[in-house]
């Protein structure tokens, strides 16, 4: 990932906040199958010192192949995101010498994949998956309310995989290298139509 010093994130805490919050990642393979890109929402496990990425798959995606064999494997999760107009920007009162730019999150992981086919696996992981989604929610739904038979007939149709986390990097582009009344505008901006995540990533970037 190209990331200039200014806007690099290397805090784990950081790193595995930005997954958690945005779980859906982008997997990304290169194999006999050539490039393979498919979205999946992941769980993120940290355990014995070590992350490891969880999931499932379709027993009918064309990555499941390059993923037994032990495919190049590489996962990008974005966060918040949004066009920063020039026009917010004080300086541009000043000397006009001022251009568009994005504002993003984003989180890559490498790492070696590994498919598992044993059902107690997969149904922990659906569980930690969706209770993990359904947790805020006044009336939470879980996996056990569907009927048993049922769930289990959808579970002969996936597959797990996991990720041991390899590699990380994060990206934080959020105006750090504008000056502090160029920021103030990005947030103002930003929270034009209400308030905005990425206007409070640019405010704790200070």
């Amino acid at each position: 990932m190209y990331a200039p010093p200014a806007f690099r994130e290397d805090r784990a805490d950081m790193l595995f906040g930005a997954i958690r919050a945005h779980p859906l990642g982008t997997l990304v393979t290169s194999g006999a199958g050539g490039l393979l890109a498919n979205l999946i929402p992941f769980t993120l496990v940290e355990t014995g010192g070590a992350a490891i990425l969880r999931a499932h798959l379709a027993k009918a995606n064309d990555q499941i192949a390059d993923l037994r064999a032990g495919a190049p494997t590489l996962v990008l999760f974005q966060g918040p995101h949004g066009y920063v107009s020039p026009s917010w920007y004080a300086t541009k009162a000043e000397h006009g010498r001022v251009v568009p730019t994005w504002n993003y999150i984003a989180v890559q992981i490498a790492g070696e994949p590994r498919i598992l086919d044993d059902a107690d696996w997969l149904r922990e992981q659906l569980e930690a998956l969706t209770d993990a989604q359904e947790g805020a929610r006044a009336e939470p739904w879980r996996v056990g309310d569907a009927p048993a038979a049922f769930v289990a007939g959808q579970m002969k149709g996936i597959v797990g995989l996991e990720i041991r986390v390899e590699r990380i990097e994060g990206k934080w582009k959020v105006s750090q290298n504008q000056p502090a009344a160029n920021r103030a505008g990005v947030v103002a901006g930003l929270c034009a139509d209400g308030n905005d995540p990425l206007a409070e990533a640019v405010r704790e970037r200070r």
